[in-house]
């Protein structure tokens, strides 16, 4: 297994790197932020957004036969798609489910009625309500036929707007399968694949697997290979497309408390310095403002207790984290977030 190395560097010497193309868009950077369920929310995407650096911008992984259920009873849509009619492009929505007929239907109306840039098939979560309950998600690697009718379908209702699929190496290290799944996925029609270098078995634990995600370049034809997994550091980033030869890249959790990174990731691509990491005072400026967004959605009482999960990625790994993370865990308005922030966020920083 070849993991990405994890060296930091000032400056990085500039990538050659070919326009990454989706069917009739063009992305760049050639790096993606990655669609996380719980995450990857309107409030979140607007705070990557004020930074810069992304390419492609992704919803959370909408449940499709959640979507034509509100459809049909004429409910309002699903949340997770709040502010997309509006919201600046591109942006892809990634959609889940193991019907055909439903994933086209609500494929057809983000391309649409939303307008949407892309639409990516979820075929890489390994959420047991995912996979076991729903059969779904990473489930589907053992199915490449259906996986192949699914895409096929999704393409023609979707037309012309591009549909790509995000897989992972196969459900269990047994059972890797991804070159096998990712030439079905090309004559199916997609116009993209994006591979996260482990299985559905692993889930996030251990390290991705480059090389395999590397293996499966040679067996695409035409559409680009995106990579996923463990995208911590500009640096990271520069060595995916050195070595492995990637189209392009997907950034995922490591973006959560650091919105930041696709800026630092975008300018060591260019060989330009890569900005330094805000000090502590504009990092706890950052997370206020993302907690305004998420408040003004979703109100002051949803809102702060939504915020807590992001305030905990905020803290990672800084001086005081565990306190801070203990305290925000019990906030239940603005008052007592605030209070939080301003007296546990860690705040020793020889730049502040």
């Amino acid at each position: 297994m070849s993991t990405l190395n994890s060296g930091q560097s000032a400056v990085t010497a500039p990538v050659s790197i070919a326009p990454l193309v989706i069917g009739n868009l063009v992305v760049d950077p050639p790096v993606l932020q990655a669609p996380m369920a719980g995450f990857t929310n309107y409030a979140f995407r607007q705070m990557v957004r004020e930074y810069g650096g992304v390419g492609l911008h992704a919803t959370e992984m909408v449940n499709a036969k959640g979507f034509a259920w509100l459809d049909e009873h004429k409910a309002q849509h699903p949340d997770r798609l709040w502010g997309v009619k509006e919201e600046t492009r591109p942006l892809a929505v990634q959609i889940w489910d193991n019907d055909p007929a439903t994933l086209a239907k609500v494929g057809a109306r983000l391309a649409e009625e939303y307008g949407v840039s892309v639409v990516d098939i979820n075929f890489g979560c390994p959420v047991k309500q995912v996979t076991e309950r729903a059969h779904s998600g990473s489930y589907l690697l053992k199915d490449p036929q259906r996986m192949g009718t699914i895409i096929q379908r999704v393409v023609k209702a979707c037309a012309p707007t591009p549909v790509t699929a995000k897989i992972r190496l196969g459900c269990t290290l047994n059972t890797i399968n991804a070159i096998t799944v990712a030439k079905v996925v090309e004559a199916a029609g997609a116009a993209a694949l994006t591979v996260h270098g482990r299985t559905a078995q692993e889930f996030f634990k251990g390290s991705a697997d480059w090389e395999r995600i590397a293996e499966i370049k040679s067996h695409l034809k035409q559409i680009p290979l995106i990579g996923n997994g463990d995208l911590d550091s500009p640096v990271k980033v520069v060595e995916a497309f050195r070595r492995y030869q990637v189209d392009g890249v997907m950034i995922a959790r490591a973006s959560l408390g650091r919105p930041w990174l696709f800026r630092q990731a975008q300018a060591a691509l260019r060989g330009e310095p890569i900005p330094p990491d805000p000090t502590m005072l504009e990092q706890r400026e950052c997370m206020l403002r993302h907690y305004d967004l998420v408040v003004n959605r979703f109100g002051a009482q949803k809102g702060t207790l939504l915020m807590r999960k992001y305030a905990c990625c905020y803290a990672q790994g800084k001086h005081g984290a565990r306190k801070f993370r203990s305290a925000v865990a019990r906030v239940a308005n603005p008052e007592e977030f605030h209070a939080v922030v301003r007296d546990c966020f860690p705040l020793s920083d020889s730049r502040s």
